[in-house]
């Protein structure tokens, strides 16, 4: 990874300014990947929950997909040596608004086989509870 090496030569050099400058950036990086990765499967979660609410009903393959969710996102937002959780309850509701509209979008095409527009399933659902739902989900799972 160029950015070892660099911090390599950065503390060899004894610019340490420099190389605290360079783990913050690479501890920023890391962290982007790890929301990346909630978003992915915050919007299937998202997605689930959306056509249970709009069709009032559920299905095996919809509960294993949000339990599938559910554990990828626990383990995602998991600091594993440090302790603790990447992305903090403000940060997750704020991912889970951002993956709210795709999953709509998705859920419309799924849900009725495709009958409905995002906006008119939109009006057929609330959204605040289902985000609600969602978070409540992800807070209390456990492994």
């Amino acid at each position: 990874m160029e950015e070892l090496e660099t911090l390599r030569r950065l503390i060899e050099e004894q610019d340490y300014q420099g190389a605290l400058t360079l783990i913050d950036e690479m501890d920023e990086m890391a962290k982007d990947d790890k929301i990346t990765k909630v978003e992915s499967f915050l919007t299937v979660l998202l997605i689930h929950l959306i056509k249970e609410q709009v069709e009032k009903r559920s299905s095996s393959s919809w509960e294993r997909s949000i339990r599938h969710s559910l554990v990828g996102i626990y383990r995602a937002n998991k600091r594993r040596n440090a302790g603790g959780f990447y992305l903090k309850p403000d940060e997750l509701k704020l991912a889970i608004d951002e993956a709210f509209s795709f999953s709509l979008e998705e859920a419309a095409q799924e849900a009725f086989g495709g009958a409905y527009k995002p906006s008119q399933l939109l009006d057929m659902i609330d959204a605040e509870s289902i985000k609600a739902d969602a978070f409540n989900r992800i807070m209390e799972y456990k492994p």
